[in-house]
């Protein structure tokens, strides 16, 4: 197994920096994840490491070994592409083989490791299909075998999922997850779809124009954001900007907008925030309840405008103060447009941003 590390690797195009000193490790074995928005430099850090891009600046080791200059056919990496760029002309069997026959394996060990992968990625039987004759998720297997039959010390998977559709991305990401760790190679993969990465990741790193926001474990980055951007970009959320009246020794920060008071949590110790001064708030739609919680919470009383049946639950959004918070409760709550509601969020549900972190998450000013 391999660990892979980027110490401050950056790399431009034209003005644009897609990758801004980039500085981390990934785990032998472990599945880690960059997720972001288009364009936010994922892709580019993916590239560097497959070998595929040469950074401006900055180093890649593999283990202990420094292979930034080394091109990609001696980093020993298996790379899965977005749009599966499997052979049309070959059978499953050959776009598999390919990569054994350039190596220049024995006939029988190409054919006993295809036989092997396509056991392992639940092909067996297909192999003398073109790709034409498959449907998408079978093509996505092709290409994950092709990547693995090689046995690289790190997989590479550049957006595999996302040109299927709902029902079959849950399948095949269930299924990279089940084939990932019973090979336990070092898996690195790139996504900008949030449930995708905090399911299918042991970590991962949320990215934001060339920069890494924060990394860490999915509940991690989801319970305990480090800054807005990141706050904001995993899962739905309602964000309200007012102005701090009070801040606790117990570290209870206190705020208003119009004629309502929040009172939240800063998201770190080590973040400081000042009376008089904006701060932004975030609160997440299922830490709401219709019922009062046992520990302190908000109490915020609205007219609901919006109601969104989603199976599990029902989504509202309410108009409370002029402000529009969106709230999840359960599917069978008995609720219409236009009634009153008074909801809940409990303090340390509550998490307080102030703008300075805000600015740094979006490098722009919050208003």
């Amino acid at each position: 197994m391999v660990s892979v590390k980027l110490e401050k690797v950056t790399k431009k195009f034209g003005e644009v920096i897609a990758a801004d000193n980039i500085t981390l490790e990934i785990k032998h074995g472990e599945f880690f994840t960059f997720l972001g928005p288009s364009g936010c430099g994922k892709t580019t850090t993916l590239r560097i490491i497959a070998g595929l891009e040469v950074p401006d600046f900055g180093k890649v080791f593999f283990n202990d070994k420094d292979v930034t200059n080394e091109p990609p056919y001696k980093r020993n990496t298996g790379m899965v592409f977005q749009n599966y760029a499997l052979w049309p002309h070959m059978t499953v069997y050959d776009n598999i083989a390919y990569g054994l026959k350039i190596r220049k394996l024995p006939k029988e060990e190409i054919r006993r490791k295809v036989y092997e992968i396509l056991e392992l990625v639940k092909l067996k039987g297909l192999e003398k299909r073109y790709p034409t004759q498959l449907s998408g998720g079978q093509q996505q297997r092709v290409a994950l075998a092709r990547a693995l039959v090689i046995e690289p010390a790190v997989l590479l998977l550049d957006e595999p999922l996302s040109n299927l559709d709902a029902k079959l991305r849950i399948e095949m990401r269930e299924e990279i997850k089940r084939i990932q760790k019973k090979l336990g190679i070092t898996t690195i993969y790139v996504t900008h779809d949030q449930e995708e990465a905090m399911v299918i990741s042991d970590r991962l790193a949320v990215m934001n124009q060339g920069r890494i926001m924060q990394v860490g474990v999915p509940k991690e980055l989801y319970k305990h954001p480090r800054n807005l951007f990141v706050a904001s970009f995993l899962g739905r959320c309602t964000i309200i900007s007012g102005k701090v009246l009070d801040v606790s020794s117990e570290g209870y920060v206190t705020l208003v907008f119009n004629n309502t008071k929040l009172v939240g949590v800063l998201p770190a110790k080590d973040i400081k925030i000042i009376e008089g001064e904006k701060a932004i708030v975030v609160m997440r739609p299922e830490d709401f309840t219709v019922e009062k919680p046992k520990k302190e919470a908000n109490i915020v009383k609205g007219v609901v405008d919006w109601i969104s049946y989603v199976g599990p639950y029902m989504e509202l959004r309410i108009n409370a103060d002029g402000k529009l918070f969106l709230v999840n409760v359960d599917s069978d709550y008995r609720v219409n447009i236009g009634d009153e509601l008074e909801i809940y969020i409990p303090y340390d549900e509550t998490i307080v941003f102030p703008p300075r972190e805000a600015e740094a998450a979006y490098k722009a000013e919050i208003q």
